[in-house]
């Protein structure tokens, strides 16, 4: 979706049904808004049910004050006005009052962005601001003093979170990743403790994932290539909607023949990708005026040393990278479904994936279909898209139980005895 080409009341309403309908705020909760280039800021008003927002409801106050549209404008519209003045390479503002970012609002601390390699890229140097009234000129002032310092996103002392960015989608994108961080780290805390990645570390993850492949013009799209797109779109979009991806992490692939794979576009909205959006890779190269996942070189690696595997999926749902980024051990053997799909799940170092992704690849045997990479993601793989997101789901599910387990007792897991009638049972 060319977001950039829609008027600033309806991006503002898809934002604000996208951070409604995911839970990170309420009908009272949260404001939007746009800086327009002849200085119009739009911004969501003041009393109305944010989940029922229409293009109608948006207000626009004028450089001069006018105010234009059927309500007031939002009570917090001063801050946003401040950023704006003392930011003006900032077009767009979130801020919201998602659970996570509240409870580390509420005992002053910042969510570590560091844990998984691109989350600090993303959001930058998170700040926070000082405590004051909302809606006050004073909470204003103590936004606007630390995005003047050239930060991007601020935490607010009991209160939530301010993002800025030169579109709204970049706004979000810092918000909805500050907020996939705290709820990361919060899961991560109940297991055991949080391990951050080093710089370097970092900087190796974001050096190797940039490997350009030439390009090639595909003479045409196969059925079987056209309903393979079809399909990755619809489960890339649910996977979104579940919270397993968010909106520019994640990635899909599935061969379609040789060694011919689609895959994921990089630095895509997830929630709105369509089928033309995917990439072809073929014979080493990508199709032209696409760039893929900066994953596709594992992919394709892996794609290579197993033929059973026809879907790789890798993800970082927050309760499975809870186990990544910490020592807690991920053992599936809690219920028949989670051993039957998940089996045995290793857990690979982090460099594993970028010094010998050869030997990373050789993993997903038929008895290994999933495995963790330490502060990394989830890598998922199966015989179809759907068994592939199936494991995934199934994955996540699992460790959200395992994870709550903690606060009711002692995990009992199925023995050898039982692990024995289940492989049995199901010819495995």
């Amino acid at each position: 979706m060319k977001f950039g080409l829609l008027p600033p009341a309806d991006q503002i309403v898809l934002f604000m049904e996208r951070i409604y309908g995911y839970g990170m705020t309420t009908t009272s909760g949260g404001n939007l808004s746009i800086r327009d280039d002849n200085g119009d800021i739009w911004i969501t008003p003041a009393g109305v049910d944010k989940g029922a927002l229409t293009r109608q409801d948006i207000v626009c106050v004028k450089p001069d004050g006018q105010v234009v549209g059927a309500h007031r404008p939002s009570s917090e519209f001063p801050f946003h006005q401040r950023i704006y003045r003392d930011r003006p390479d900032l077009r767009a503002v979130v801020h919201a009052h998602p659970p996570a970012l509240v409870a580390f609002s509420i005992v002053r601390r910042i969510p570590d962005t560091r844990l998984l390699p691109d989350e600090h890229e993303i959001c930058g140097e998170v700040g926070m601001a000082a405590y004051a009234v909302p809606g006050s000129a004073e909470l204003g002032e103590r936004i606007a003093e630390v995005f003047a310092r050239g930060i991007d996103t601020v935490m607010l002392e009991n209160h939530g979170v301010v993002a800025g960015g030169g579109d709204l989608f970049e706004a979000f994108q810092r918000f909805e990743t500050l907020e996939f961080c705290a709820r990361l780290e919060i899961e991560a805390s109940r297991i055991g403790t949080p391990v951050r990645l080093a710089a370097e570390d970092i900087a190796k993850a974001r050096a190797c994932r940039e490997l350009p492949l030439e390009p090639f013009t595909a003479a045409g799209y196969p059925t079987r290539e056209r309903e393979a797109r079809e399909m990755m779109c619809r489960l890339i979009r649910r996977s979104y909607d579940q919270r397993l991806f968010t909106s520019t992490q994640g990635t899909y692939s599935e061969r379609i023949g040789g060694d011919a794979f689609l895959i994921t576009p990089h630095g895509m909205d997830r929630k709105y990708l369509e089928p033309q959006d995917l990439v072809r890779i073929e014979g080493g190269r990508a199709e032209a005026g696409k760039k893929p996942s900066r994953s596709h070189l594992l992919h394709r690696h892996i794609y290579e040393a197993h033929p059973h595997v026809n879907s790789v999926l890798i993800a970082h749902p927050p309760s499975i990278m809870a186990f990544a980024v910490t020592d807690a051990d991920f053992d599936s053997r809690t219920i028949p479904e989670s051993y039957l799909l998940l089996r045995r799940m290793p857990k690979l170092p982090f460099h594993a994936v970028y010094d010998d992704p050869e030997t990373a690849a050789a993993v997903f045997t038929k008895d290994t279909p999933i495995a963790i990479v330490r502060n990394n993601f989830v890598i998922v793989t199966g015989d179809s898209l759907l068994s592939a997101f199936d494991r995934l789901e199934v994955a996540e599910y699992s460790a959200r139980s395992m994870i709550a387990a903690q606060s009711l007792g002692a995990v009992v897991h199925m023995d050898e005895e039982r692990i024995g009638e289940l492989e049995k049972a199901f010819g495995l």
